[in-house]
């Protein structure tokens, strides 16, 4: 295992797991659907080596607890605020998202940007964007089968393993991108009750944050911190997406797709991922 650091941190209707590691300025990492803080742990021994990591758990997933209610995202991005800004006194940091992890990250970006520095968003797009390709006009089947109520828990439970399992093992280009024994890891939380309600109710909660986001965009504005928005190329990424999404949100974005590779990003190509994060996160900004 990584070399990391666990605290829990209780915020409102929820217990909140969260790692840290490293120091030096902070760097704040949000993780997506069906994994954990862990999809970073192949690039938190390097980022660690020049930052302070905190990769929190999100609500309901991972070892965070699993309330009945509050998967909006922009109450996601509350518990990620208080966590930060309160409990952790962090007033500047870098935010880097993942999947799920990425809507939280705009809300947040949106309505705290004197606290966020630099944005990075890795296959994900922003809920609200104008486009209506969220869910990429039915590409992506699991989000209207997710949103259905009761029926996915009914048909998934005592199945984890072929189920998750089928996403771990398509959903990327890189072959063994999420090996076996890190597969085991998501499984061992995704496993537990209550989260495939709570892990559906990301899901569930996208016409509000559609909602949200769109009376957010009105009244904030586009994002004014550099943000670097990267696809992946191959199968399900979302490829150039991606970057077309924050482009339509942001001032200043920089990015592009990254080439054989899935939606797995960061554990399929970490390397390529940090040869493109680690430039953009020290260059100074204009």
């Amino acid at each position: 295992m990584i070399d990391v650091t666990h605290h829990h941190f209780e915020t409102r209707d929820a217990r909140l797991h969260y790692v840290t590691a490293g120091s030096g300025f902070p760097l704040v990492l949000l993780h997506g659907w069906p994994q954990s803080w862990y999809s970073w742990h192949k690039m938190i021994p390097i980022l660690s080596q020049k930052y302070s990591i905190i990769a929190p758990d999100l609500r309901g997933l991972g070892d965070s607890s699993r309330p009945l209610t509050g998967y909006e995202k922009a109450n996601i991005a509350e518990d990620i605020r208080r966590l930060v800004h309160e409990h952790l006194n962090i007033n500047q940091y870098f935010l880097m998202a993942h999947d799920w992890g990425g809507p939280v990250a705009f809300v947040l970006a949106s309505e705290n940007p004197e606290h966020i520095k630099k944005l990075v968003m890795l296959d994900t797009a922003v809920p609200g964007d104008g486009s209506g390709t969220f869910s990429q006009n039915g590409k992506r089947w699991h989000h209207a089968f997710h949103q259905t109520a009761d029926l996915p828990e009914s048909l998934v439970a005592g199945r984890e393993e072929i189920y998750f399992g089928w996403f771990y093992n398509n959903y990327g280009h890189q072959s063994n991108a999420i090996s076996h024994e890190d597969q085991l890891e998501y499984l061992r939380t995704y496993k537990q009750p209550g989260t495939l309600r709570s892990g559906f109710a990301y899901y569930r909660a996208l016409d509000e944050d559609v909602r949200y986001n769109e009376k957010l965009i009105q009244k904030n504005g586009q994002l004014t911190m550099p943000v670097l928005a990267l696809g992946g190329g191959s199968a399900f990424g979302r490829g150039i997406e991606t970057y077309e999404s924050l482009k339509r949100v942001s001032k200043q974005v920089n990015g592009g797709v990254i080439d054989d590779c899935g939606h797995w990003m960061q554990e399929e190509k970490p390397e390529e991922i940090l040869g493109h994060v680690l430039p953009f996160l020290d260059e100074e900004s204009n």
